[in-house]
């Protein structure tokens, strides 16, 4: 290497890696500002206030009501906050949404939203049963799931301005259905109860509900929960006809009581047009099986006819020539196949009121 200007050899030194010049130092950040001097709400109405200043939606209308009213009443008690605090605070949020891995709906009512459509209709009407007023202890929410049988019992049983009371706190369809299961006499006294408790005390209605939740609950737990003669009626809906009536008389015989409440469990394809009403025909023809309605229309057995009849007349014009001009297309269906599509038409209807989509006239207190 060629000397230097000076006469002297410089070794080109190499910089230790890390060891290189530096750029100017960055000063430390300044500590955040404390904020463990505000509650959550305050914090809460500093994020909600940064957020509409700079014009962002904030859907505080999801919020519980309660919570809405505490956030309101806060951000109209703060005045001034220092721009270090807010900062803190808005970073505090932030991190902790980074945090957050996943959310859950708040109460029983955002629970139902999140899984709508996910529950069988019988959970989910028991369980919107008890989003009904407070949620939490609630004596109408434990009477509007209490069976109907159980509930007919006590009306039967108790004064009838109790029983007015009870009418009028449970859901509208609860309450006709158990009106029409109720005696003549007894419903048009209960009527008249209703129409007298306009002036009743809430007190009072607040006691009637616990008085009646507690009796209640005060009995035994049972290891079935329809009654024997709702658990023999779904059998017999789904038996063959003759051996249903067979079965029906023989109860009839032994024991005449339980026998009459098998026959009001029962609803089998020919009770249609005594207990289904018109307005509700256009809905169940959506929902039923369409080759079963076919395979009746074709097999033409007269004591078939009225229910044919009366689903047909109810239902578009249109639509009912279609299905007759489709059913005489088909052979001639054998003795199973009719009895099955009797009974699945049959189970579609029962379920539909099961469900709350229709509502049945009381079962026929003769024949089967």
């Amino acid at each position: 290497m060629p000397p230097t200007k000076g006469g002297t050899i410089s070794p080109v030194s190499t910089p230790l890696r890390g060891n290189g010049p530096r750029g100017p130092s960055r000063p430390a950040p300044a500590p955040r500002a404390r904020t463990d001097h505000l509650s959550g709400a305050q914090k809460a109405a500093i994020v909600v206030r940064v957020l509409l200043s700079e014009g962002l939606d904030t859907p505080i209308s999801a919020l519980p009501p309660d919570m809405q009213a505490v956030l309101t009443r806060t951000l109209g008690s703060m005045r001034l906050v220092d721009r270090a605090t807010m900062a803190a605070v808005v970073e505090e949020f932030v991190e902790t949404l980074e945090q957050v891995g996943l959310s859950f709906p708040d109460g029983l009512e955002g629970a139902l939203s999140l899984l709508d459509g996910k529950l069988d209709d019988r959970a989910t009407r028991q369980l919107r049963a008890l989003t009904r007023g407070d949620g939490t202890g609630d004596p109408w929410s434990v009477l509007e799931l209490v069976e109907e049988a159980d509930l007919i019992e006590i009306l039967k049983a108790e004064a009838q301005v109790v029983g007015a009371v009870l009418l009028s706190k449970l859901s509208t369809d609860k309450a006709a259905r158990l009106l029409m299961r109720l005696s003549s006499e007894l419903a048009q006294g209960l009527a008249i109860a209703i129409a007298r408790t306009e002036d009743i005390a809430p007190e009072a209605v607040a006691r009637i509900g616990a008085t009646l939740a507690e009796q209640v609950s005060a009995r035994p737990a049972r290891a079935f929960s329809a009654s024997p003669s709702k658990r023999m009626g779904e059998i017999l809906n789904a038996s063959p006809a003759a051996l249903r009536q067979q079965l029906l008389d023989q109860l009839a015989s032994a024991d005449a009581e339980f026998a009459s409440g098998v026959r009001e469990s029962i609803f089998i394809f020919h009770h249609v047009p005594d207990r289904v009403a018109a307005r509700d025909v256009p809905a169940i023809i959506r929902v039923l099986p369409k080759d079963d309605l076919m395979v009746v229309i074709a097999t033409n057995r007269r004591e078939d006819q009225p229910v044919v009849d009366f689903l047909l007349e109810n239902m578009s014009r249109r639509a009912a020539e279609m299905l007759r001009e489709e059913a005489s297309a088909l052979p001639p269906p054998d003795p199973d196949a009719l009895e099955t599509a009797l009974n699945r038409i049959a189970a579609t209807v029962r379920g539909m009121a099961d469900d709350g989509s229709i509502t049945l006239r009381p079962a026929p207190t003769q024949g089967s």
